[in-house]
């Protein structure tokens, strides 16, 4: 796959996607890298430590979060964007559901836009947008709800709309990951079946991120806050490589990056 200028082999080669919050608010690192330096410096960290993807984001998105104007979440972004690009040779990932604000990221030299609602946000113009741009497109299922009648096909089918969305607007496949959404529009349950049949997705025929880092489920499962739960996303991590995902967004670069590459050399022994 190719995101900017940058080719992944995701068939045999997963690899890692560094989270750099530029919020004051984010559930898990908020206000920590919210300025242009400790932003940088972070980077830096994320890519000596194996990150071969930088994902900025400019909103949080935890539960009950506070929904920011377009020009706010742009301004967080787009300097810190281009100081990336000025500054290393990184891909970057833009996390968000907003055609205004990914425009400007695109424009500010994003390579790839990372859509925690699946091209269905409002307007539904984020499409058109990836389409023009060329920009790669992190496909993630959400709803605003958590009734399924056929849980996992449910999951698959409404990907699918999604894709169908992308594919009017003319995005290629080429063009498409697709993310099965932990943390959003599912329970406790859901979460932790979402991740156990992951390898559905690949029925899809997209490479699959799964983003499960410090993730609420988690947190449920081992009774642990948000600042120890390392242990359950590296092993979520593993499984999810196991099960056929090419791509892993996470806080804890190093230790993630390392559990990766030990699955990877004992699968491929």
């Amino acid at each position: 796959m190719k995101i900017g200028k940058y080719n992944f082999d995701l068939e045999n080669d997963p690899i890692i996607m560094g989270i750099l919050n530029v919020t004051p608010d984010s559930f898990s690192d908020g206000g920590k890298w919210d300025n242009i330096d400790a932003a940088l410096k972070h980077t830096e960290d994320m890519i000596r430590d194996g990150a071969k993807i930088i994902d900025v984001g400019g909103e949080s998105t935890r539960p009950g979060y506070t929904l920011i104007s377009d020009e706010e979440e742009i301004s967080r972004v787009v300097p810190v964007i281009e100081k990336i690009k000025e500054n290393f040779d990184v891909p970057i990932s833009l996390d968000t559901y907003k055609n205004n604000v990914a425009r400007a990221g695109v424009e500010a030299g994003a390579d790839m836009i990372n859509d925690v609602w699946g091209l269905k946000w409002k307007d539904r113009d984020m499409a058109d947008l990836v389409a023009k741009s060329k920009a790669a497109v992190c496909i993630m299922h959400n709803k605003d709800n958590i009734s399924y009648s056929n849980y996992v096909e449910d999951v698959l089918a409404e990907l699918k709309e999604s894709i169908d969305i992308a594919h009017k607007a003319g995005v290629n496949d080429s063009q498409i990951v697709v993310d099965p959404g932990v943390g959003f529009g599912k329970d406790y349950e859901q979460n932790l079946l979402i991740i156990k049949y992951v390898d559905r997705l690949k029925e899809l025929s997209y490479p699959v991120l799964l983003g499960t880092s410090r993730k609420s489920v988690i947190g449920l499962t081992l009774d642990v806050d948000k600042d120890n739960r390392m242990a359950g996303t590296v092993a979520t991590t593993v499984m999810g490589y196991e099960r056929g995902c090419s791509i892993f967004r996470v806080h804890d670069v190093k230790e993630n990056y390392e559990a990766l590459m030990m699955a990877k050399a004992i699968l491929n022994a």
